[in-house]
C-alpha cells in the first residue's frame, strides 16, 4: 500500500485465478457482494451505474472505462457524504496476468486527505476477501457487517 502526494491510495494484490475469472467479480452484482457489500446494482458499460451498499454506506458512481478482462475505471463516493460525494473520486483497477494468476493493481484517486487512512483500511480488508472469492473459495460472512 502507498499514498501519494496527490491523495491517491494505491495497492497491488495477487489472486490465484486468471484475469478473465477475476474480472466478473468487479462487474457482476452477485459476485461483487460475495466480497464487498450487502447489495449492488452494476451496469458495467461506460456511463453505467455503480451502486454498492457496504455495511450501511451507500457508495454511488459511474463506470467510465470497462475493458474486459484488463481494466476498469469508475467514480466513487457516498450518498449523503459532504466531503466524499457520489462520483467525487475515481478508482482504477488494472488486472495483469501473472503466471496462472492475476496481479490486481488498484489506484483510488482524489480522496480527501481525511479519507485516505479509512479507505486504505477498507480496501485492504475488502481486497483480501476478493483474493479468496475470486480464487473460488467462500470468504464467509464479512466480519465488519456484524461488528
Amino acid at each position: 500500500m502507498s499514498v501519494s502526494d496527490d491523495n491517491t491510495y494505491t495497492t497491488t494484490v495477487r489472486i490465484d485465478a486468471p484475469p478473465p475469472e477475476v474480472f466478473p467479480y468487479l462487474t457482476r452484482a452477485d459476485l461483487m457482494v460475495r466480497w464487498m457489500g450487502d447489495w449492488a446494482e452494476l451496469e458495467p458499460t461506460a456511463g453505467g451505474t455503480l451502486a454498492i451498499d457496504i455495511n450501511g454506506v451507500p457508495i454511488r458512481g459511474r463506470y467510465l472505462v470497462v475493458d474486459p478482462p484488463h481494466r476498469l475505471v469508475f467514480t466513487w463516493g457516498a450518498a449523503g457524504h459532504d466531503t466524499l460525494a457520489p462520483g467525487s473520486t475515481t478508482v482504477e483497477i488494472v488486472l495483469r496476468a501473472d503466471g496462472d494468476g492475476t496481479l490486481l493493481e488498484l489506484a483510488h484517486r482524489d480522496l480527501p486527505p481525511e479519507e485516505l487512512p479509512q479507505h486504505g483500511i477498507g480496501w485492504s480488508h475488502f481486497l483480501s476477501r476478493l483474493v479468496i472469492a475470486a480464487a473460488g473459495t467462500d470468504p464467509g460472512p464479512d466480519p465488519w457487517a456484524t461488528a
